[in-house]
């Protein structure tokens, strides 16, 4: 579904919740494959049985990648994206957990190109015991209104 919200149109403190997706081995072994990142923790599960969580860890990078995708349910068509800050994997997450993201609306503030702001979401991802698993800001370059009345 595309939309247009502007800069102006976005509240502070504002918060949605995303619809939940499970992490299957397939995820990570896909993942493995295209990132190259084939480390024990994610790949050897006899390996594992020998470390503190006895189990594979899914990649920090899919869980970003999961949970950052399961936001783009909306397309804003006067939004783009202008980066990630702060990131963080807080706490492990393991193959049949299921996540979710929270974004809010974090900040707002003007942006040297006129015409245009940067809205700050922050990016919770929780498992399905709702510990929080990952963490960051993501950037969004938002045209203002007052340009397009």
């Amino acid at each position: 579904m595309a939309v247009k919200i502007f800069f102006e149109e976005f509240i502070t403190g504002a918060q949605r919740t995303t619809t939940g997706r499970t992490i299957t081995e397939a995820d990570i072994v896909l993942h493995a494959g295209q990132t190259g990142d084939f480390y024990p923790h994610h790949m050897d599960a006899e390996w594992c049985k020998t470390q503190p969580f006895k189990q594979r860890i899914a990649h920090g990078t899919l869980i970003f990648s999961v949970g950052v995708g399961l936001t783009a349910g909306v397309i804003n068509d006067v939004a783009m994206t202008y980066g990630y800050e702060r990131l963080r994997f807080l706490t492990p997450v393991f193959i049949n957990d299921t996540i979710t993201t929270t974004i809010t609306i974090k900040e707002k503030r003007d942006h040297k190109k006129p015409g245009f702001g940067i809205v700050t979401e922050l990016l919770e991802v929780y498992n399905q015991h709702r510990q929080l698993v990952l963490v960051c800001e993501h950037l969004l370059l938002v045209q203002k209104k007052e340009l397009h009345g």
